[in-house]
Order: C-alpha cells, then structure tokens, then sequence
C-alpha cells in the first residue's frame, strides 16, 4: 500500500447510546487496524442522552510503516475535534445530529454512517405538545453536511437479526468505502472477537446489503404508524350500532376508524358500558356536524383519549398482561432455558392514591393532614416489585382488580364533570363559528401525563374554557384559540399562555 507523504491518521467518532455495543464496534475496528499494520488508539468519553448513556467513542489510526520510515511514534488525539473527522457513526438519528452540531461532520471530510431509527428524547417526551423533531429534517441536515452519508434502520436490522446494532453499523461503514479495508478483514475481526460470532456476522452482512449507494439520496425516513385492529366478538353489538349511527355510505372511512378505535379502547379500559357511554356523547356532536364531519372526527378522538385517562389501576393493568411480558422477553432475547425477572419501581403520590379511591375517602384523605402524613410514611420512597414472581403480581394484580369500582373513584367523578363540561359546548358551536368549535375539540389535549404535568395542563384548560365565552361571535375567534392552545404546549411553566390571555384581556 502507496502512503501519502505526509500520512495523517484516520480519525473515527462513534456515538452510541448504552447497550448498543459502541465498545465492541471500536474494539472491532482496533483489531482490524492493527491487524493490518496500523497504529490504533481509541478513548470513551461518556455522557448523557436524556434517553441512556450517550457515549463517544473516539479512535485514531495511524500507518505503522510511515512511523517506522520517520523513526517516530505519532501523536495521537484523546478526543475528536470539530472539522477533524474522517467518519462519524452515529447509532441513532438525533445521535447524529448532535455530531452535526458539535461540527463533527464536515462537506469535504467526513463519512457519516447513521440509522435511522429513533429513540426519543426526554424533552420530546415530555414536552406539553408534540415535541418530536422531524426526521426528515433531521436526515436532510445529515446529507448537506457530510461528504458521504449512508443511512439505513440498522437497528431494525439487528432485531431481524437478533444481534446488537454494532455489528450492523459495522455493515454500513464497510458499505461507505470509508476505510481501506475489504469486507473479509471485517468479518475476520468480528470472528477473532470470539462472542456471539455467528449473530454479529448475520447482522453485518444484512447492514452491508441494506446500504444500495445509488439509492442513498433519497432512502426514505419510514415513521411508525397506528393501525385500527379489528373487532373482537365481544363488541359486536357496538359495532353494528356503529354502521347503523354512521353508515359507511355518509360518514368518511376517517370518521369511522376512530369511532372503532375509541369503542375498542374504552371496553378494554373499562366495559361495554363505558363504549356506549362514548357513542351517547358523541350523538349531540354528530346531529350538530352535518356536513365537513371534522369536529365529529376530532371531538371523538379527544373523547376516547380522555375517557381513558390513566389512573393506577389502567397503569397495573397493563404491566400484568401477557402480551407485555411476552414484548419484553422478545426484546431482552431471553432464550427457553433462561430466567426472566421484571423489576417494576412504584412511587405513587398522595394524589394517586386518592384518585383511585371511593370520591368520599379520597376527598376524606386530601383534606385531612394527619391522615396525608400517615400515607405518605407508608408509601416511602417508593417501592420496587418483581411481576415475575407470585407476590408482586398478585400485588398489581389486586390494584387492577378495583377497575369495576372505578366510576366510584374520586377521579373518576372528576373527569366526568370535566368531560361533560366540554363536549357539551361543542355542538352550539359548530353552529354558530364551526372553526371555533374544530379548535375547542382539539384542547383536550392539553390535559396528559400525571402529577405536576397533568396539574399544568389542567389549569391551562380551564383557563381556556373560562376564556371561551370572550371568543364567541369575534370575527378572529379560531385563530385566537389556536393561539392559546399552542402557547399552552409551548412551555411547561404556563408562561406563555399567561402572557396570551392578557393580551386577549
């Protein structure tokens, strides 16, 4: 091999986040280096996510032979620098926008590798709206900034595969030409890593296949989509109450999926009864909307969301069902022969607690200070239970036991009231200002989360129904309660919207 006369090393960053196999994919590309004649010197610098641990992983590969012609060892980096990159491999999608950020990645130098999948953020999480940033976004800001981008759902890959999405990132960066090396010598150091040969082996050829370089500008960014099950049995009576109150004939295919959605949501969380009880309040709505059916559609939608609200009891529910223990040994890759424990950490607040209550002992227990400390004692710091094991199953089990007496609950009886108090606005409103009335059926959305969120989006709410009656008949009205709802979700301190309403005032 001819080297340059003025050899640099070869300068890789890996962002990975915990348990992706960022170590083992440099400890690969150090085998590989220095099996091939090159000096190669990796550090970590560990951090955080917001996700897990987000480490970078930083190597640099120098020629031994031109060190050896100049009769010097090279001075290597502990650490990347900005437009000193030569390949950045990022594990994740916003993974690869913070290394466009730090300027990591460069037009005229940098390689970057990246998958295209996306584990969210905590601020995307949590943020009182949708607060996601967009991947295509995301994945067009990667190619005007990199010389060379190979993109593709390697960890998807490695699910099919059952490996870790080191070994097909390590397929993606063989793909990218980026180093000098033929796919054998990958495959060598992989089998000379001696763990798990055989599935990192199939995970990174799959990630090598997967990269069709002609294809690379304009590979789509494939966002996960819900789909509407079909009925079970059990709600067929609902069902066909559904076809005979909005025929498929006059109601469009958009109205119909969520009005099966929300019957097949609201049995599961609670009965048929409670479905019922959703197609009873929609009736007001659906006589008002005889025409654009968009308020019907998204005053449904709300509706089924806030119906369901999750107390305790709906959250123990749910991690006791089968289908959950089965997801989390597929994920886990827990083989027949192997044991799996679930550990669950449980901190329940004063509220919780109450909320799921008979409304007269939970009222009894928020208003009574003595009993609040008591509680609180017993309720500690938390606590955490095995679902695996007899005890802390039957545990959650005896919580979600208490759903038939949910519509006793204190919180129940409130988001009852709360409910009714909104929906019954809804069909004089489509008469007289339908704009007005499609914006009021999308504030519901404000309300989300538990403890301190869910207080904010509360007042938020009811700060906006108090202001309703000030909008009706303006000529404006729609785009002001946009106005509200979107300052609403725009910070979690409510600051916004304070500032929104005096405006209004």
């Amino acid at each position: 091999m001819d080297l340059p006369a003025n050899p640099k090393p070869i300068t890789i960053a890996i962002l990975a986040m915990g348990g992706e196999g960022g170590g083992v994919l440099s400890d690969w590309i150090v085998d590989l280096a220095e099996h091939h004649d090159y000096l190669a010197q990796t550090t970590s610098v560990p951090g955080v996510a917001q996700r897990t641990g987000s480490t970078i992983y930083y190597l640099e590969l120098f020629p031994e032979q031109a060190a050896s012609d100049a009769d010097q060892q090279p001075v290597l980096a502990l650490m990347p620098v900005p437009g000193e990159v030569d390949i950045v491999i990022a594990s994740e999608l916003m993974e690869a926008g913070r290394a466009v950020q730090r300027g990591l990645v460069t037009p005229q130098r940098t390689a970057l590798i990246v998958s295209t999948h996306r584990v969210y953020s905590m601020t995307e999480r949590t943020a009182m709206g949708d607060g996601r940033v967009d991947s295509l976004a995301l994945i067009e800001t990667c190619r005007q900034s990199a010389r060379v981008l190979v993109q593709g759902d390697f960890a998807q890959i490695a699910e099919n595969t059952r490996s870790v999405i080191s070994a097909a990132l390590l397929g993606g960066l063989v793909a990218s030409g980026a180093l000098p090396f033929e796919r054998g010598d990958f495959e060598a150091a992989i089998q000379r890593g001696g763990v798990g040969v055989e599935s990192s082996l199939a995970a990174f050829s799959a990630g090598f296949l997967s990269v069709q370089p002609a294809a690379q500008a304009s590979a789509p960014v494939i966002e996960p989509t819900a789909s509407v099950a079909k009925p079970g049995p059990r709600l067929a009576s609902l069902v066909t109450r559904v076809d005979a109150e909005y025929p498929s004939q006059e109601y469009p295919s958009q109205v119909r999926d969520v009005l099966m959605a929300g019957i097949q949501r609201l049995t599961d969380y609670q009965d048929e009864a409670y479905a019922a009880l959703f197609l009873d309040r929609l009736a007001p709505v659906k006589a008002a909307d005889s025409c654009q059916f968009s308020v019907l559609r998204e005053t449904a939608r709300y509706l089924a969301l806030w119906m369901s609200y999750e107390d305790a009891i709906r959250v123990a529910d749910l991690k006791i069902r089968r289908k959950r223990f089965d997801r989390v040994r597929e994920e886990a890759r827990v083989e027949p022969s192997q044991v799996l424990h679930v550990n669950e950490f449980l901190h329940p607040g004063i509220q919780e607690i109450a909320d799921i209550l008979p409304a007269p002992i939970g009222k009894f227990l928020l208003n009574t200070g003595w009993v609040k400390r008591i509680v609180k004692a017993a309720a500690g710091n938390g606590r955490i239970v095995r679902t695996t094991s007899l005890g802390g199953y039957l545990q959650l089990y005896g919580i979600a036991s208490l759903r038939p007496l949910r519509p006793r609950s204190l919180r129940f009886k409130e988001e009852q009231q709360k409910i009714l108090a909104w929906i019954e606005q809804i069909p004089n409103l489509s008469r007289k200002d339908y704009a007005l009335a499609l914006e009021f059926a999308e504030c519901p959305r404000l309300i989300k989360g538990y403890g301190d969120t869910h207080a904010l989006g509360s007042r938020n709410f009811n700060a906006i129904m108090k202001t309703l009656p000030q909008l009706i008949g303006r000529a404006n009205a729609a785009d002001q309660l946009k106005i509200l709802r979107e300052a609403a979700l725009a910070d979690e301190q409510g600051h916004k919207l304070s500032k929104e309403l005096k405006e209004l005032a």
